[in-house]
């Protein structure tokens, strides 16, 4: 959870400057893919200030109207992110994007003086903001990385892709998300608007702005998809749950697992239910050792599980002629 703050934090200060110098470099040059950038870094110091939110609300105590916690309440939030880098981020970018080459403008700007110096053509300010932003962008990432690789280590996945599938760390996937897409996002400003400048053709700064829009579209939805599994209520990835389920199974005096469910209830906090039948001639006393054990054992397979229930299958006991219901 520390991590998951750390990494959020690093990306909301970045953010927040970037924002502010990325629409100081479109105010003098009037540069689609500045102002594209700009839409972007404003969605994105929102959505940390989002994530943050989120992280705070899913620690409170359970309560009787929430027995299990807040724990959802991150999953919930990082929707709204995605949501938020769709019709904010993305759509206005290539709105913008496709305003600017089907009305093309001069590109450029006056000369300008900043703290006594100059006047020098103002395309110079984006490109330091740019190359500023990427600075950062780089540093953010570099942040998130080390909070995806300690969740791809701790489970043993083969990657990003895996983790992407399967992690319930969403404050972190949401995060390492978002400052991947500013970094290919500043890059492709940074192209356009060079390429506008050596050229003279506005048409580079247009395209890059629409480019921009389309990927923070694309990525979006990917997101909102992941948080989407997360909400409905999406069981562990099927090898860690059979494994869980194979502990069942192979305990000494269990007969066979009749009901067996796993769901996740918030960032690694999982809730797993078992219905299991006892073999016959266990009295009460024997089972409830057994159940203990068996929870213990789970409990410590998977550090995710926080919260199991083992039940005797009364059916199958008095099926069978066990002693306890």
């Amino acid at each position: 959870m520390a991590e998951s703050k750390s990494v959020v934090m690093a990306a909301l200060v970045a953010n927040g400057a970037i924002a502010v110098l990325k629409f100081g470099g479109f105010l003098l040059t009037g540069s689609p893919a500045m102002l594209s950038e700009t839409y972007h870094s404003i969605s994105d110091t929102g959505n940390q200030v989002f994530l943050l939110i989120g992280i705070r609300y899913s620690n409170r105590e359970a309560s009787r109207g929430h027995p299990f916690g807040y724990g959802k309440a991150q999953f919930f939030y990082s929707f709204l992110v995605s949501v938020l880098l769709f019709g904010i981020a993305g759509w206005e970018s290539a709105k913008h994007g496709y305003d600017a080459i089907m009305h093309p403008g001069h590109g450029g700007g006056t000369p300008v003086e900043l703290l006594g110096f100059g006047p020098f053509d103002p395309v110079y300010v984006n490109y330091a903001v740019l190359l500023g932003a990427i600075a950062f962008e780089t540093y953010a990432l570099r942040k998130a990385w080390a909070g995806m690789k300690a969740d791809i280590e701790q489970h043993e996945w083969s990657g990003l892709r895996e983790a992407f599938r399967k992690t319930s760390n969403v404050t972190t996937l949401t995060a390492f998300t978002e400052d991947t897409i500013a970094l290919v996002g500043a890059g492709l400003a940074l192209a356009g608007v060079y390429l506008t400048r050596v050229t003279g053709n506005y048409i580079y700064d247009a395209v890059s702005a629409l480019l921009i829009g389309i990927m923070l579209m694309g990525f979006a939805l990917a997101l909102a998809w992941e948080n989407k599994r997360l909400l409905l209520g999406e069981s562990l990835p099927k090898d860690e749950e059979q494994k869980l389920r194979t502990i069942v199974e192979e305990w000494d005096g269990v007969g066979r697992i009749v009901d067996f469910r796993t769901v996740y209830f918030g960032p690694e906090q999982v809730m797993l239910t078992a219905d299991v039948a006892f073999e016959n001639g266990l009295d009460t006393a024997g089972m409830d050792d057994r159940i203990t054990a068996i929870e213990d054992a789970l409990r410590e397979a998977n550090p995710s599980v926080n919260r199991v229930y083992v039940e005797p299958e009364a059916r199958e006991l008095s099926r069978t002629g066990g002693t306890a219901e």
